[in-house]
């Protein structure tokens, strides 16, 4: 008799079937099963189009074989641009080279810069079905937009202007300015904008480091001037108030207080001569006495 006609053939038989069932039910459980990690949202797609559900962080199942997922990460971001051979060391998570421009009069300029930003997680269906990616909303928008502000902001300021006082905050200003309503209309917190350099041309950097050394010896001269002034000031000052004491002094001096200064200035002795005739012609000696 065959083994598969006894009974316990029957039974092994039954039992390989019903664990290929199990399996394919697992399998099917494990196609279905989703974990979504703090910091991303996952959008669920039903044959490829965008359905509108967003899975927060967890475990989630969805429909094996009907039903996809595409992650969005909703952690900070930062976009940079650098030196080119600084790329490779960079830790940002998007980088490029520095943006080149001009200033209104006309000097060679490069921007240095870094923007934050996340993806809100409230409009990730919204970056999916516009977008696909995270990759392409970056190159789209946070990347095309910055450059190509940064390139236009420049012209508004004097390369004087940018590099004295708070040119680096000026141009950051309006970066984050120029960007907030274009980024939010896209999905995009916008949270800083860092302009962490503005590089001149060598010459230019001379230029105007010498005028701001001629600028400090004008204004210490200045200084010195002024100095001069204030000091010949005082001594005239001084001066007028010794001859107004003098002139009081001479005003209110008595016949007496003449009379007795005289008598403290006397040393004891009388005069031993008198002097006869306006001129003095004639000195007569007086007796001692």
């Amino acid at each position: 008799m065959e083994p598969e006609n006894t009974s316990e053939g029957r039974l092994v038989k039954g039992l390989a079937v019903f664990a290929g069932i199990v399996a394919i039910f697992v399998i099917i459980l494990l196609l279905g099963f989703r974990t979504v990690d703090a910091g991303e949202v996952a959008v669920v797609t039903r044959f490829g189009a965008v359905t509108g559900r967003i899975l927060e962080p967890g475990a989630h199942f969805i429909t094996p074989f009907v039903e996809g997922t595409k992650y969005i990460n909703t952690k900070f971001l930062l976009y940079e641009t650098m030196k080119e051979s600084d790329l490779k060391q960079s830790k940002s998570n998007y980088k490029e080279t520095q943006v080149d421009t001009n200033t209104k009069d006309g000097q060679r300029v490069d921007l240095f810069y870094t923007i934050r930003f996340s993806i809100d997680p409230k409009t990730a269906t919204w970056v999916v079905q516009n977008f696909g990616s995270e990759q392409t909303l970056v190159d789209n928008i946070v990347r095309a937009e910055s450059r190509s502000k940064a390139r236009i902001i420049p012209s508004d300021f004097s390369a004087e202007d940018l590099y004295v006082g708070e040119g680096k905050q000026k141009v950051a200003d309006a970066l984050f300015k120029g960007l907030k309503d274009k980024f939010a209309e896209n999905g995009i917190r916008l949270d800083t904008v860092l302009v962490r350099e503005l590089g001149f041309t060598e010459q230019y950097v001379q230029a105007i480091e010498s005028k701001q050394i001629a600028a400090v010896q004008v204004e210490t001269e200045k200084n010195k001037a002024e100095q001069a002034k204030y000091q010949k000031e005082q001594r005239i000052t001084q001066a007028e108030g010794q001859a107004q004491e003098q002139k009081l002094q001479r005003e209110t001096i008595s016949a007496e207080l003449l009379q007795k200064m005289l008598i403290e200035k006397w040393d004891g002795h009388y005069p031993a001569y008198l002097i006869l005739g306006q001129s003095g012609d004639f000195i007569l000696p007086l007796p001692a006495k």
